[in-house]
This record gives C-alpha cells, structure tokens and sequence, in this order.
C-alpha cells in the first residue's frame, strides 16, 4: 500500500516538474514573440521617421515651421478622437493619470519639436543631424541612472559606431559643428536630450499605462502645445488667417496627414511598444536606421546621388544597430512592462 503511495506522489511530482517546464517553455516562448515585434516596431518606426524628411520638405515650401507642426498633430489627433469614439481604441485617462503622463508628453512631442524647430532657424540640417546622432548616447546614459539598465563595454561600443557612421555621412557632406550659430547648437542639444529623457521615461511608464493611453496623451499634447502657439503667433502679429491659408494646399495636406498619423502617430506607438520590450539604449539605436532610409528614399525620389561615403557610414550603422542588440550585451533588465500591449 506504502509503495502504491509513493509512486502516486512519484507520479505527481512528475507530472508537476512537466506543467512547471511547459510554462517556462510558453513564457520564454511570448517573450521571444514579444522582442520580436519590439524590433520589428523599431524598425517600422525608423522606416516611416527616414521618409518623413521628404514630406516635411513639401510642407515647408508653403508653412512656416511652427503653422506645420500645429495641423501636424491636428491630424494626429483627429484621428485618434474619432478612432475613441468610434470606440475602436479604449483609453481610460482620468485628469491625475494625465497628469502623471504630462511629463512625458511634454519632453515629446512637445519639447523635442520646439527646439528643434527654433534650432534649425540658426543651425543646418546637417549639423542638427550630427547632434541629434548622439541621442542612443545619452540614452544609454540616462538609462543607467534612471533605471539602472547598465550598458556593457561592448554594447557602449557599438553605439558609438553606430553613431560614428552617422557623423561620418554628414562630415563628408561638408557639415561641422559649431557652423551655425552658438543658439542653435545650443537649442539642438536640448532637442536631442529630450528625445532621451522621453525614452527613459517611457520605458519607465509602460509599466503603468497601456501603449495607446501614452500615445494619446502625447499627441493630446502635442496639439494643444502646437496649435496654442501657432494661434497666439498668429493673433498677435495680425495674421490669424495665414494659419488656415496652408490647408488650400493638396501637396501640404498630403504631407500633414502622412506627418501626423504616420510620423508622429503611428511612430508614436510604435516607439512605446518598443520601449515596453526592448532596453532603453537598445531601442534607442534604432534613430539612427532612419538616415539610412532619408539617403535611399532620396536616391530612389528625388534623384539625389550617393557616394562612397554613404555607403561606408551606412555599414557602421547597420554593424552598430545589429551589435548593440546581440543577445548578452547587457543583462540588467527592469521589471517587466505589466500593461504595455496595444489595446
């Protein structure tokens, strides 16, 4: 009778040590799934982000700047109020959750555009791109303050290729620090560490708030940063109607609704899920994927000729990009991101 009991308990045990290995196996299993879609994420972001530079050119042959950034993220916004409600996207956001997110939504989109805006006005593109190439930088920086997600030696390293190849690129361009003015420099560098800090942070807040909660209180945002300027810009130079006079334009609205819904709302999803699978400096690095697209999508458009050096900083890249994301660069990873999916 012992013996049949023994083997009864034999018998169990087995059959839990089974349960307990095929769980482990599923969850490994969504989380390999989970990374998965975080790279693909990053990737789609970095492809849409590379190709936004061409509409942003369109819109700025009929808008100022600030007039194109406030339709920008009127469409953006419009879409995802009709999409509430409609009731094909569920936010929940009470007035002290949006205030909780408010700090996000400030350092993007709000914060990183207007610097950005104001910088360009004393800088050139070219050296805002250099600047903006050390954004997986001080990403990587800020990580292991905030959140303790300590780079390894070999994983700073590949950043600083991958950001190597894109100062390359528009160093034999003809671009250099310090061409511009001192401002503009000055307002570019705070353009690039917000889009840090923003990282950081919504790495952080993935662990509270859903991916589209996030996304619609930064574009929220964003409109009423945005429009609240343009409008007051206008009132109080006496020419209200020039912020309506741009939407006559089908090349401009064209390019509003491909920067709003997918360079800034699209992407913003796109980051956020990022952010909630993958290490801040790892999804970090993906930034620097979208000069490799601006340069194709400007051969393949426009007509635009590449030289070796394109090609050359565009191999630092992609290596930079691949070796910061190899399995066992770091291993410190924060608490998992409990509502962070798409709802």
């Amino acid at each position: 009778m012992m013996h049949m009991e023994n083997k009864g308990r034999t018998r169990e045990e087995g059959a839990r040590k089974a349960d307990g290995t095929r769980q482990q196996k599923n969850n490994e299993d969504s989380r390999d799934r989970g990374q998965t879609a975080a790279y693909l994420a990053a990737v789609g972001n970095a492809v849409i982000i590379g190709f936004s530079f061409l509409f942003v050119k369109i819109a700025l042959d009929t808008a100022q700047p600030l007039d194109t950034l406030a339709h920008r993220f009127t469409a953006s916004f419009a879409v995802l109020a009709l999409a509430a409600a409609f009731g094909w996207i569920r936010v929940k956001l009470r007035p002290r959750e949006m205030a909780a997110l408010l700090p996000l939504a400030l350092l993007y989109p709000s914060l990183f555009f207007a610097f950005q805006a104001f910088g360009l006005v004393y800088s050139s593109s070219s050296e805002a791109g250099i600047i903006h190439a050390t954004v997986p930088i001080f990403t990587a920086l800020l990580a292991a303050a905030v959140l303790k997600e300590y780079a390894g030696v070999r994983q700073i390293l590949f950043i600083l290729l991958s950001a190597a190849g894109v100062v390359y690129i528009f160093v034999m361009k003809g671009a250099a620090i310090g061409s511009g003015a001192l401002l503009g420099t000055v307002l570019i560098l705070f353009s690039a560490g917000c889009m840090a800090a923003y990282s950081v942070l919504a790495r952080r807040m993935t662990r509270r708030f859903t991916v589209m909660e996030m996304t619609f209180a930064m574009t929220l945002i964003g409109f009423l940063f945005f429009n609240g300027m343009s409008v007051i810009r206008h009132l109080l130079a006496g020419t209200l109607p020039a912020y309506f006079e741009p939407l006559g334009s089908l090349p401009f609205l064209g390019s509003v609704l491909y920067l709003g819904i997918l360079s800034s709302m699209v992407t913003a999803m796109l980051n956020n899920y990022g952010l909630s699978k993958l290490e801040a400096s790892k999804a970090g690095v993906f930034t620097h994927l979208s000069t490799l697209v601006t340069m194709a999508a400007g051969a393949l458009l426009l007509g635009e000729q590449l030289f070796y050096y394109h090609f050359v900083g565009a191999a630092l890249i992609v290596l930079g990009v691949v070796g910061t994301n190899l399995p066992g660069s770091r291993k410190k990873p924060v608490s998992s991101a409990g509502r962070s999916m798409i709802r």
